[in-house]
């Protein structure tokens, strides 16, 4: 579970880049547009493909870009280059530990609403320091941003 907090708040003591295409920060999260996406060695139709992500909205660290190709890792750190087309900015979290409640306020004493399990994946609303507020299901409240994977240090900080 370290592992997975320390890249979940990516960019937090590495200078930022920002992508040659895209013009955007890198890295950064998105979030799986598709239900299927092909992941491949090499960022063209060409190069091989090594496995699939399987599961719409499943978070994703952009690390680099070529053309209308991002590189990206999952929660484990595996990845490779998948389309442009696959992906979108809309923001998604995967809950990283046994369970975590969601609350009514970023305070831990806030009122429980839900809890969410290990492995959830949820829509990211938006993050203050230490909190983010995340929607599941019909269930939406706010967690420990430690909690999650994919939130990075610009969402927590506001920079």
């Amino acid at each position: 579970m370290a592992l997975a907090l320390a890249m979940g708040i990516a960019g937090a003591a590495e200078s930022e880049e920002i992508g040659r295409n895209s013009g955007l920060p890198l890295p950064r999260f998105v979030s799986l547009k598709a239900s299927e996406a092909n992941v491949r060695r090499g960022p063209s139709r060409r190069h091989s493909i090594d496995w699939k992500f399987v599961q719409r909205g499943m978070p994703l660290r952009v690390t680099a870009e070529y053309d209308v190709w991002r590189r990206v890792e999952d929660h484990e750190g595996e990845g490779g280059w998948v389309h442009t087309t696959l992906l979108s900015g809309n923001r998604s979290a995967l809950v990283v530990v046994e369970a975590t409640t969601l609350r009514k306020s970023s305070d831990i004493n806030g009122k429980a609403i839900a809890e969410a399990r290990l492995g959830v994946v949820a829509q990211l609303d938006e993050c203050v320091p230490d909190w983010c507020f995340i929607r599941v299901e019909e269930h939406a409240g706010w967690v420990p941003y430690q909690h999650l994977w994919g939130v990075s240090a610009r969402d927590i900080t506001g920079d």
